[in-house]
C-alpha cells in the first residue's frame, strides 16, 4: 500500500470512532498517533500515561509536555506491574502482565466515560519481534490504527518528521524492566540503579544506549562509534565510579555494542 494511502486510511479509521482514549507513552509511535488523531474529526481525544516504577522519569515529563503543546487533555494514572508475581519474577512473557494491567485500567475509564475506542501506537514491525503485550491488547479489545494501516517504524519517523514532532528522530526508549535478563527478579532497586546509570552516561553525550542488569554487573551497549568516546581515560573513571557507587561491582562493555532487544537473542 502507497504511503499516501495509508496516511489516508489511518484518518478515516480514526474519523469513525469519535471519542477515543490513546495509551500515550510519549514515544515516537504513540505521538505520531495523538497528533495525527488531533488533526482528525473525533470529538474527544484522551491521552492517557501509565506511571510506574519501570517507565523513565523522562518520558512522564515529556508525555506531560507533548499532550500540552497539542492541546490534548492528559490524565496520568499509577500501574503497580511489580506487585503482580507474574510480573516481577521476570518471565518471557512479563510485557503481557504489563499490558493487561494498563489495559484493564483504561477500559475501566472508558466505561466509566463513555469512550468508544482505546488505542494504542503498535505498527507492523511489532508482528516482527517478541510482543508478548499484543496478547493482552487481543484480549481486552484494544485497536491499534497505525498498524492497522500498515505503518512500519521507518514511516512513523518519516511522517513525524513531516508533521514537526520533536519525536521523528527520539531514541527508543522501552520500560527499565527491559534492561533485566529473564528470570532475574524485577525489583525497585535494579530499576532505579538502571535508570541511574543511564542518566550519568547520556551526560557525556551518549545517546544510543542501554546498561543491562545483571545482579552485581552493569554491561553496557552503546554504538561501537562511542566506544572511544567511553574509553576516554577520565570518561571510563567517572562511569565506573557513580556505577560502582549504585551497588555495581562490576562495570562492563559489550563490544557487540548497542542492540534494541538484545536480551531477547
Amino acid at each position: 500500500m502507497a504511503f499516501n494511502d495509508k496516511f489516508t486510511r489511518l484518518k478515516n479509521d480514526l474519523n469513525r470512532m469519535e471519542r477515543v482514549i490513546i495509551a500515550y507513552s510519549g514515544g515516537v509511535d504513540s505521538t505520531l498517533l495523538l497528533k495525527v488523531a488531533s488533526l482528525s474529526g473525533l470529538r474527544e481525544i484522551l491521552a492517557v500515561t501509565a506511571s510506574s516504577e519501570s517507565l523513565p522519569s523522562g518520558e512522564l515529563i515529556f508525555a506531560r509536555q507533548m499532550t500540552e503543546d497539542l492541546d490534548i487533555r492528559h490524565e496520568i494514572i499509577e500501574t503497580n506491574e511489580l506487585n503482580d508475581k507474574n510480573y516481577a519474577d521476570n518471565p518471557s512473557d512479563r510485557c503481557y502482565y504489563c499490558k493487561k494491567e494498563l489495559f484493564g485500567k483504561l477500559k475501566a475509564i472508558a466505561a466509566e466515560k463513555n469512550f468508544t475506542y482505546i488505542l494504542d501506537g503498535s505498527n507492523q514491525d511489532d508482528t516482527i519481534d517478541w510482543r508478548p503485550g499484543r496478547k493482552a491488547a487481543a484480549e481486552l479489545g484494544i485497536h491499534s490504527p497505525l498498524m492497522d494501516a500498515g505503518f512500519g517504524k521507518k514511516e512513523i519517523r518519516d511522517i513525524s518528521k513531516y508533521l514537526g514532532l520533536p519525536t521523528w528522530n527520539k531514541a527508543a526508549t522501552p520500560c527499565l524492566s527491559s534492561r533485566l535478563p529473564y528470570g532475574e527478579k524485577i525489583t525497585s532497586q535494579a530499576l532505579e540503579m538502571v535508570e541511574q546509570a543511564e542518566n550519568f552516561i547520556k551526560k557525556f553525550g551518549i545517546k544510543e544506549l542501554r546498561v543491562r542488569h545483571h545482579a552485581e554487573t552493569a554491561r553496557i551497549e552503546v554504538l561501537p562509534e562511542a566506544f572511544p568516546r567511553l574509553m576516554d581515560g577520565a570518561v571510563r573513571e567517572k562511569i565506573i565510579a557513580f556505577l560502582k557507587s549504585l551497588g555495581y561491582k562490576y562495570v562492563t562493555l559489550d563490544l557487540q555494542g548497542f542492540r534494541s532487544g538484545s536480551l531477547n537473542e
